[in-house]
């Protein structure tokens, strides 16, 4: 099987399973909108699963990073077996490190609320540290399941890792209805406690599988030990910058009108989608090749393979946040306007999914290049990056929420999320030939193509507002169709504009969809 046969095949089992997750994903907001809509119990639930989070999307994301190119280069180098007793050593550091930060978490749970959350009344403050002490021991398994998701991909093992959150989503659902019913915030904290070890522990048998054998030895001062832990820790601090993003923005929106902080986290949720649904793919998909690559000694080669990634990405999130921008006020209320999720709430969700969605390129394409960083065991570059936009960050957002209150929140994340993308473009371009004239041609046809598509879903939801007005299953056709026909514009635009990676998408569907039908 050639490189692009195994990038595309992996791809599309990342994109499977990241799908189901992620409407696991909305399904899991919406359940926690229901149980405890837009309150302060749900204020207390966010700002308490604020850390937890951070090792879900941080710890284990750099965990999983780093172990891929230093897997790929031993097996470059004939090393399997020394490769897996390093893997079998940062399992112990690493459960040792979580299991001592958890603790410390806990016994400093006031000080982390009262930073977080420093605009909450007592009792919700008082809420949200109960809520703190009792999930800290979630970060173990999200770390642990972070690992072993880096470890897979090494192996070039990608569906039951990204089925990982999809497990986990289900565990909260049953948490925030169920448990949620009978103990309050309180179940809905236990089942994201639950999904966090089941993320973790689904992974195992497969682990097994792939080869490895778990051994319980503990060296702080092997040399890769130490390589791992200094690539790890610059990595997990640039990171975090984008939960720091969010953090100050929770502490900002703590002083404003209250269910602003869980207008953002539904917002935000929803701007993950195409990021976790396509990006979080192709990135995934990638970042093997690309390591093995670079420790075969072939950078023409893996800038060719991160060029076309960047193509991939483009032509998703464009769109994707068009089309967001347009329809943020129906999307928001099919998924979320129920029980104690009111109009107001909407309103407040919609607004701040507008101004996202304006940066949703940026962040997006910030995973995409920084994986090119990553490949050649750089992470330092990224990080410097990110913590240099954080004045950037925290300046917009205080002056803009100041004309747009929470909304301005989101326009700050966006405005620093594209200089982010700027930057490090700039700087992969200066290591790499990534920005060549073809991939600037590709970038315009691509905002041709969308704002076309724009156009016509604007006009075309306007019309279908009117003749399928209602909620329920009539507003969920009526965003169907706007998908649809935005689909179809875009790609017969794009068609027309002759975009080589559309192109190259179609002909590789149409092949897959030949070689079945030969099949029968």
């Amino acid at each position: 099987m050639s490189t692009g046969q195994v990038i595309a095949r992996a791809t599309i089992i990342v994109m499977i399973m990241s799908g189901l997750s992620r409407i696991l994903g909305l399904g899991r907001e919406t359940a926690i909108a229901h149980r405890f809509g837009a309150t302060s119990a749900t204020d207390a639930y966010l700002v308490a699963y604020t850390i937890p989070n951070i090792f879900y999307g941080v710890a284990g994301l750099a965990l999983a990073t780093v172990i891929v190119p230093i897997f790929a280069e031993y097996v470059a180098k004939g090393q399997r077996e020394e490769a897996w007793r390093l893997c079998s050593l940062v399992t112990n550091a690493l459960v040792m490190f979580t299991v001592v930060a958890s603790l410390l978490g806990m016994l400093a749970a006031p000080l982390i609320v009262g930073v977080l959350g420093q605009g909450f009344p007592p009792e919700t403050y008082r809420l949200a540290v109960q809520l703190t002490i009792f999930m800290l021991p979630s970060i173990v398994f999200f770390s642990l399941a972070g690992l072993f998701m880096g470890i897979l991909n090494a192996n070039n093992v990608f569906g039951i890792p990204a089925f990982g959150s999809a497990a986990m989503n289900i565990v909260i659902i049953f948490g925030a209805l169920v448990l949620g019913k009978y103990y309050g915030v309180y179940g809905l904290a236990a089942g994201a406690v639950g999904g966090a070890a089941a993320m973790a522990l689904i992974q195992v048998p497969v682990l097994r599988r792939a080869g490895f054998r778990y051994h319980f030895i503990f060296d702080f001062r092997h040399p890769e030990v130490k390589r791992v832990l200094l690539l790890v820790f610059p990595l997990t601090l640039g990171l975090s910058v984008n939960q720091i993003y969010l953090m100050v923005d929770w502490v900002l929106a703590s002083g404003l009108t209250e269910g602003s902080i869980a207008a953002l986290n539904y917002a935000n949720k929803l701007i993950q989608l195409p990021q976790s649904l396509f990006v979080l793919a192709i990135s995934t998909a990638i970042f093997p090749t690309l390591s093995k690559q670079i420790a075969e000694a072939r950078p023409a080669e893996m800038a060719e393979t991160l060029r076309r990634g960047i193509k991939v990405v483009l032509m998703l999130t464009i769109p994707a946040g068009a089309g967001i921008l347009i329809l943020r006020e129906p999307i928001v209320t099919l998924l979320f306007q129920r029980g104690a999720f009111d109009a107001r709430a909407t309103e407040m969700t919609a607004a701040a999914l507008l101004f996202f969605s304006i940066g949703l390129v940026g962040l997006c394409m910030v995973m995409i290049l920084s994986r090119g960083f990553f490949a050649m065991q750089d992470t330092r570059t990224p990080v410097i990056v990110t913590l240099s936009t954080l004045v950037v960050k925290f300046g917009a957002s205080t002056a803009l929420m100041g004309h747009l209150a929470h909304a301005g929140l989101a326009l700050g994340t966006s405005i620093t999320a594209l200089l982010n993308m700027f930057i490090l473009a700039f700087l992969l371009n200066r290591r790499l030939p990534v920005l060549t004239s073809d991939l600037l041609r590709f970038l315009g046809g691509v905002v041709a193509a969308a704002l076309v598509m724009g156009l016509a879903v604007h006009y075309a939801d306007a019309f279908l507002a009117q003749i399928l007005s209602g909620g329920g299953t009539v507003l969920l056709l009526r965003i169907i169709l706007d998908i649809f026909l935005g689909g179809v514009v875009f790609f017969l635009a794009g068609f027309l504009l002759q975009l080589d990676e559309l192109l190259n998408v179609f002909r590789y569907g149409r092949s897959m969809l030949r070689a079945r039908v030969s099949g029968f």
